[in-house]
Parts: structure tokens; C-alpha cells; sequence
């Protein structure tokens, strides 16, 4: 699968059906060229004029399924949230 299909899949959370949002980036194994994690962005700021100041960061252990429109993922959002580091 391609990064660009795989960007056009909504990440929908199994634990309490949220929708997530779409993936935006990925971590990759620099050594062994696999994928760690997906990169999906968190809530929007103010009425989503300032874009985001958040990011779920989700391993690709806790990944249940990639269907042809969605990935379905299996996470406390608390704990995979992340601030942006903005600078």
C-alpha cells in the first residue's frame, strides 16, 4: 500500500467509536524500512481556523484493521495524545 492511500483512510477508535481524523504522516524503522506508528491529527483549535496543537501518535501494534475507507485503531486517546512541537 502506498502512503498516499493510505492518508485517505478515516482512523476510527474501536473503544469508543470516535472518528480521529485522517493519517497525515508516519514514523518508519529507518533500519528494517517498517512502519512504527501512524500519525493522526488531535482536535481543532478555535472553530478550525488555527489548525491543530495536538497529534495522536498510534503505534501500528494497536492497529485492528485497514479496510478499503478506514483504519481501525484500538487506543486510549489520553495516552497517544501528543502536543505539536511548534518552535
Amino acid at each position: 500500500m502506498r502512503f498516499c492511500e493510505l492518508r485517505e483512510k478515516e482512523v476510527i477508535n474501536l473503544c469508543n467509536c470516535n472518528r480521529l481524523g485522517c493519517v497525515v504522516d508516519v514514523e518508519l524503522n529507518m533500519c528494517n524500512g517498517c512502519i512504527e506508528a501512524i500519525i493522526v491529527p488531535g482536535p481543532c483549535r478555535i472553530c478550525g481556523l488555527f489548525g491543530y496543537d495536538s497529534e495522536y501518535i498510534i503505534p501500528f501494534e494497536c492497529i485492528r484493521k485497514i479496510g478499503p475507507d478506514i483504519i481501525m485503531v484500538e487506543i486510549c486517546e489520553d495516552k497517544f495524545k501528543h502536543k505539536c512541537g511548534k518552535g
